[in-house]
């Protein structure tokens, strides 16, 4: 099955708080990225919610990093409120973890090789068998669980060597953000892979981490839940990031409906 990227349908998008994001859906990402795939681009695609917009509001090595990727989905239900109020009207949500279930049954289909870079060894082969029920024939050519310190140059290189190596067409990167999003941009053009942002998604689907409800998520409570799951890690990065998207959201969209008036 040969794919190809809608070169004449480029997407629309928006700055939000001067981070670029991505009217994307399910389908058409993952269309995107088996195409990429297909030709072994070497792109990169992250998915956005308030931690990663906040980051790159007050990072601006960060913001170069995440406005020069090849695809920016709204992963958090505040970013695609957020298109929806600068005019995207059909904006929806593309989930990291769920769009790594897309991508992965794809590459199922069409038989093209997949590789994981994050987590623990545990959560890594948890997250593998849990792909071959789901996916039969998905093809899983390396599986990498960096230690979680600084990598060492020659560790960097041994990794990537591997990587390339296995002939992964795919990347699925965890390693948290925004570590994982320059890890993925210093290696662009090295891994002529997609690599993928995502998150906790080995985590999640392993079933070592647990998601919120989909009633929460659907009304952009996941923060809470995930705060209620882990409150020593996370409740200072939701106290410090949360309230000033808001605010700074408020400010974004009086000043456009001023320019507008």
């Amino acid at each position: 099955m040969k794919l190809t990227v809608k070169e004449t349908l480029p997407l629309e998008y928006r700055y939000i708080l001067g981070m670029r994001v991505d009217a994307t859906s399910y389908e058409d990402a993952t269309q995107r990225i088996l195409a990429w795939s297909a030709n072994k681009e070497s792109k990169s695609v992250f998915a956005a919610n308030v931690h990663m917009t906040m980051e790159t509001h007050d990072n601006s090595k960060f913001a170069r990093v995440v406005n020069n990727t090849d695809l920016v989905t709204a992963d958090g239900m505040p970013l695609v409120w957020a298109l929806k109020a600068l005019g995207i009207k059909n904006a929806s949500r593309v989930y990291g973890p769920t769009l790594t279930l897309h991508v992965c049954n794809a590459a199922a289909n069409l038989g093209v090789p997949v590789a994981f870079y994050g987590g623990t060894t545990e959560s890594l082969a948890a997250f593998s068998k849990f792909l071959r029920n789901q996916f039969p024939g998905i093809k899983i050519v390396s599986q990498i669980a960096p230690p979680f310190r600084p990598l060492t140059p020659e560790e960097d290189e041994a990794f990537t060597d591997e990587i390339i190596a296995s002939g992964a067409q795919i990347l699925f990167v965890g390693i948290g953000c925004p570590r994982q999003e320059f890890w993925i941009a210093e290696h662009k053009n090295i891994i002529p892979a997609v690599m993928l942002g995502v998150g906790a998604a080995f985590d999640f689907h392993s079933g070592r981490v647990k998601q919120a409800p989909s009633w929460m998520q659907n009304i952009g409570l996941e923060w809470f839940f995930r705060l209620i799951m882990e409150p020593k890690r996370l409740w200072k990065r939701y106290f410090k990031h949360n309230p000033r998207f808001v605010l700074f959201f408020m400010m974004q969209l009086a000043s456009r409906k001023l320019k507008f008036k």
